[in-house]
């Protein structure tokens, strides 16, 4: 188990290609605002269907 453990960080140290800071910055900029975006149509889509399904249901009753 020391061993497996050893060889991950000499895997993460020397084999992995890490992103520059700047690089690292930008991506997190843009994961950050296509998670807003997405969040907000996943909001848009619940407000509509909560909206027809409420609508259905009155009609019904």
């Amino acid at each position: 188990m020391i061993d497996y453990i050893k060889e991950s960080f000499d895997e993460l140290k020397n084999h992995v290609s890490w992103p520059s800071w700047a690089e690292a910055q930008n991506l997190t900029v843009i994961v950050a605002v296509f998670s807003i975006i997405f969040s907000l149509a996943i909001w848009g889509i619940d407000t509509v269907f909560g909206k027809v399904v409420e609508f259905y249901f009155g009609l019904l009753s």
